[in-house]
């Protein structure tokens, strides 16, 4: 019927998992895969506390549904933070390249605060150090840092519709090698991104979205031990087949998981749905 369209497009909710190139975990619902994520998060730092080791995160603020769960797994079950490390993938950029400020809705800080730190016991919660942002003055900082404490546990985050993971965004022109080596950089956010943001966070008002970000980059991202990716939207029913299903491509970010050791695509039932 769509003889032009790539066949992963054509595969049911119930094949979705057949041959895929990355593990797919399909959960009931959004509540869910939420928990998923809080849990496996908060089981990670309970075995490394016994053990006497660090704890090292690559993690979002989008999806960020996660965090309210998790502070309230950490407080009933008394976990420590004082060996853990959340280093956040990305944060937006003024023109000017400084990050926008606190007061901004869309700071990615400011959204970290409210929910997650703000939640946690203050008797629990990690030294402010180790709260982490990538910063635009000193992209090489990032590398650094997981350099000195051993490298990172999970990478987590959700996919963009274009398959961006953080914001390293589609670069076609670019062969899959020289693509996963980019680190953390600045990076001028896609016409895509720009407006399906402006579409979810600023009630449709593109012009107001920035147009510069940094972001943690391929490199780091995909050395993490595991990697845990969500996606609850039905706008990522494409996302998911050409995830799994497609070609490993610097057009399509997401798809580089297919060569993770020890990746996880973490999806609700309605994402496992055909996507037309």
């Amino acid at each position: 019927m769509y003889p032009n369209y790539p066949d992963y497009y054509k595969i049911s909710a119930e094949d979705l998992s057949k041959n895929a190139r990355t593990p797919i975990l399909v959960l009931a619902d959004a509540g869910e895969v939420y928990y998923e994520l809080a849990y496996e998060m908060l089981c990670e730092i309970e075995k490394h506390n016994a053990e006497g080791r660090k704890t090292v995160f690559i993690c979002p603020f989008g999806p960020f549904r996660q965090y309210p769960i998790f502070a309230r797994l950490v407080n009933e079950r008394r976990v420590s933070l004082k060996n853990t490390w959340f280093i956040n993938m990305d944060e937006y950029l003024t023109d000017d390249g400084e990050w926008v400020d606190e007061s901004d809705p869309l700071s990615f800080r400011a959204g970290m605060k409210a929910q997650l730190y703000s939640r946690l016991d203050p008797e629990l919660i990690m030294p402010e150090e180790q709260r982490i942002f990538p910063d635009p003055h000193d992209p090489g900082a990032i590398q650094r840092l997981i350099d000195a404490l051993g490298g990172v546990d999970i990478a987590m985050g959700g996919i963009a519709v274009n398959g961006h993971i953080a914001f390293n965004e589609p670069q076609p022109e670019l062969s899959v090698e020289a693509f996963g080596q980019l680190p953390t950089r600045i990076v001028r956010l896609s016409a895509e991104t720009r407006l399906k943001n402006a579409i979810l966070d600023r009630g449709g008002a593109y012009d107001t979205m920035p147009n510069l970000c940094i972001t943690v980059g391929m490199k780091e991202l995909f050395a993490a031990r595991k990697m845990r990716l969500t996606m609850t939207l039905d706008m990522q029913r494409s996302v998911i087949r050409r995830a799994a299903h497609g070609e490993v491509t610097s057009a399509f970010p997401i798809s580089y998981a297919q060569r993770h050791p020890n990746a996880l695509l973490i999806i609700s039932a309605n994402v496992a749905e055909k996507p037309f």
